[in-house]
């Protein structure tokens, strides 16, 4: 598939795992990619890697200037740099929660503000934010990442009905448990990870986390062209978890397959 080819993406977070893989799948795809992180890492030389905070609007807004002049234009921001936090509201302090929202909300405000000049002369213009449905799924000790997604969903309808007019798209992606490297952390920490994964697969309606690729393919699907009539669109990839009501044995009948 080539509908990105001649277009130009920046994706924000993208040396981490979910990043990296959308990263990719939009360079194999026919993007020039440039992906903006705090380390670059495991970052492939076809893809222009820069050095950026994005809790930092100077580095974002010289970044997103260094990607136009190396491609000469700006067609898609996916705004995916984030950070979690586990606690309720007595266990997070004022400093994390300011931490974390500047990174997870204000950072893809900075990005977004320094990308609009150049998506406005995009005939393909896309911002795609990375959700989670912890924005509207109550889960235990996740209180200020919540909040944070919760956030993150509102913007992107507010950006949507903002920029639809000026031919700029704006949705989001809503995953799941993801087979990432902070689940696999999480895990790491009860006294015997496998169990742990095990027992949490059996919770999942598919049996399984949800991987990198499929939620770098609903990134993508989102960004495409082929997408255009998608805006203000929250695509949840999260195998079933919070649309689904499974009975235990049709649940264990699913995870045997």
């Amino acid at each position: 598939m080539s509908d990105f080819t001649g277009l130009t993406a920046i994706v924000t977070g993208g040396a981490g795992a979910i990043g990296l893989a959308t990263a990719k799948m939009l360079k194999s795809r026919g993007a020039d990619v440039a992906v903006l992180d705090l380390k670059l890492d495991g970052v492939p030389d076809d893809i222009l890697g820069i050095e950026a905070d994005v809790t930092d609007d100077a580095q974002v807004e010289a970044a997103v200037a260094a990607v136009v002049e190396r491609f000469g234009r700006l067609d898609v921001v996916v705004n995916n740099a984030g950070v979690a936090a586990v606690g309720n509201v007595a266990e997070n302090d004022d400093e994390e929660w300011r931490r974390v929202l500047d990174i997870n909300v204000v950072g893809m405000v900075r990005v977004s503000r320094h990308a609009l000049p150049h998506l406005r002369r995009s005939p393909s213009a896309a911002i795609v934010n990375t959700c989670s449905i912890v924005a509207w799924a109550g889960l235990e000790k996740r209180a200020l990442y919540s909040t944070s997604k919760g956030a993150v969903y509102a913007l992107t309808l507010a950006m949507a009905a903002d920029h639809v007019r000026e031919g700029i798209r704006v949705n989001c992606v809503a995953p799941g448990a993801a087979d990432s490297p902070w689940v696999t952390g999480q895990l790491s920490r009860t006294p015997n990870p496998e169990a742990a994964r095990e027992a949490m697969n059996q919770t999942l309606p598919m049996g399984r986390l949800v991987t990198t690729d499929e939620i770098a393919g609903a990134i993508a699907y989102l960004a495409s062209p082929l997408s255009g009539a998608s805006v203000g669109t929250v695509l949840a990839v999260d195998g079933g978890i919070h649309g689904l009501r499974m009975r235990p044995s049709a649940q264990q009948h699913l995870i045997g397959r």
